[in-house]
């Protein structure tokens, strides 16, 4: 189903910020199905994944990501949207410097999880995610006071493998994680975009399994269409 609506002129063009190619084929796939009339560019800086750390991101990291930003904007996109979960702590101090909307990716899937229940699972194949989800979800809680139970599985490896053109081995690690976390959760996220191939033929999960490319471009568009203040 497109997300075309008649409050956004169209074509649009939307400026995809990416920390790794992982992210990429994902992101084509999820704007054919369900946003085929928007015009996509692609902002690519894989030394942001270098820059980050798990502990934070620096004032470096920020200035780097706003830099590539600044790109997509200057380029002609009328939105943003930030595909590398690392940075979206920092999206919110970013888009107040620039007009257009400026959208991180996992926000709408990771407030959609605390749908399900108080418990839940994120699975992240580069370190620094793992936390950075975690933390984004206590935030998102806290805003309606709920109480949250989050557990990190780290993938080591799998990231490695996926870069390596071994998918087969990425997504059976991912796929281990996400198994032994439904037990004990009320639904499991995972962390980056990349992950969401696992998925793909893999068998029915009892309880949701969340990835974040169609939500994310629903909240985009969603953005665009509504009042500018």
């Amino acid at each position: 189903m497109s997300t075309t609506s008649a409050a956004i002129p169209t074509p649009v063009t939307i400026g995809l910020v990416h920390a790794t190619l992982a992210a990429v084929p994902p992101m084509v796939a999820a704007f054919k199905a369900h946003a085929p009339h928007a015009k996509i560019l692609h902002f690519l800086d894989e030394g942001l994944l270098t820059l980050a750390d798990p502990g934070g991101l620096t004032p470096a990291a920020v200035g780097e990501f706003e830099r590539l930003v600044a790109r997509a904007v200057a380029s002609g996109a009328g939105g943003v949207l930030v595909t590398c979960s690392v940075y979206s702590p920092a999206v919110p101090g970013v888009q107040a410097r620039f007009s257009v909307p400026v959208v991180s990716v996992d926000e709408a899937m990771l407030r959609g999880a605390l749908e399900h229940g108080p418990r839940i699972g994120v699975v992240a194949t580069v370190e620094a995610s793992g936390p950075t989800t975690a933390g984004q979800l206590q935030a998102y809680a806290a805003e309606t006071g709920r109480k949250l139970e989050v557990q990190v599985r780290f993938v080591p490896g799998a990231f490695a493998a996926l870069k390596n053109d071994d998918g087969a081995r990425h997504d059976a690690l991912v796929r281990e994680q996400i198994a032994g976390l439904l037990p004990e959760c009320d639904a499991v996220v995972l962390a980056q975009i990349s992950m969401a191939r696992a998925l793909d033929g893999a068998p029915p999960y009892a309880k949701p399994v969340l990835t974040s490319p169609e939500v994310s471009i629903r909240s985009m568009f969603a953005r665009l269409a509504a009042p500018r203040s």
